[in-house]
């Protein structure tokens, strides 16, 4: 039983389930966590009455990142251990067999802006803010998100990003390319359901093999 993680099928629109991120109040991300998000992806992409899938961290926040109390209590082992298991978690969400939609509310900074990078979009409120916040704290950023940073927004850009660690609203999320449509904060879900509805109809094994593809050929 995932105590931070739960999968929920849509009423409204089958063939549409979410992934949810809940771990109030700032879905901060810690191993069990990371842990359970790579357990659910792989679940949901396994699940034959899901086509489409919306990842969300509720109304509040996405993911404000990696949980820093607990990386403070951390020997070389354990910090070992929890960079193992967030590369796992981004990895298993990325390869979600399936369209993915990141929904993104609040904030996703850190290793909750490498989760978003890992959906194949992200639909986002116009108040929310993003960062690759980890160089503020001295800790180094998951590396496949710097590498899906790179190719969404170039590789200077990523740099000038990552090195600097600095916020940036959804208006330059959105001209950046790091998100794919801006709606008000209370249409964030909606917009991306709606989004993910749009292939609910296809094929999943041709939705399968089209996604695999381009992850074949680094994107």
């Amino acid at each position: 039983m995932r105590e931070f993680v739960e999968i929920r099928p849509s009423q409204q629109l089958p063939g549409v389930a979410t992934l949810v991120l809940s771990r109030p109040p700032a879905n901060a991300l810690t191993r069990q966590v990371y842990r359970e998000i790579a357990e659910a992806a792989a679940e949901i992409s396994g699940r034959d009455d899901v086509v489409a899938v919306v990842m969300s961290g509720g109304h509040e926040v996405f993911c404000a990142g990696d949980d820093a109390p607990e990386l403070g209590t951390l020997n070389a082992a354990e910090a070992e251990v929890f960079t193992r298991v967030r590369r796992d978690a981004v990895r298993a969400v990325a390869s979600i067999a399936k369209p993915t939609v990141a929904a993104v509310t609040g904030y996703a900074l850190g290793s909750g802006l490498a989760l978003a990078l890992a959906a194949d979009w992200r639909i986002s409120g116009d108040n929310a803010k993003f960062g690759a916040t980890e160089i503020l704290a001295g800790k180094v950023p998951d590396a496949a998100g710097l590498a899906w940073m790179a190719r969404t927004v170039g590789v200077s850009r990523a740099k000038e990003l990552a090195y600097s660690g600095r916020f940036f609203d959804a208006e330059e999320a959105l001209a950046l390319g790091l998100i794919d449509e801006l709606v008000a904060p209370d249409g964030v879900y909606d917009a991306a359901i709606a989004w993910a509805g749009r292939f609910v109809d296809s094929s999943p094994a041709a939705l399968a093999a089209v996604k695999a593809m381009f992850a074949d050929a680094g994107h």
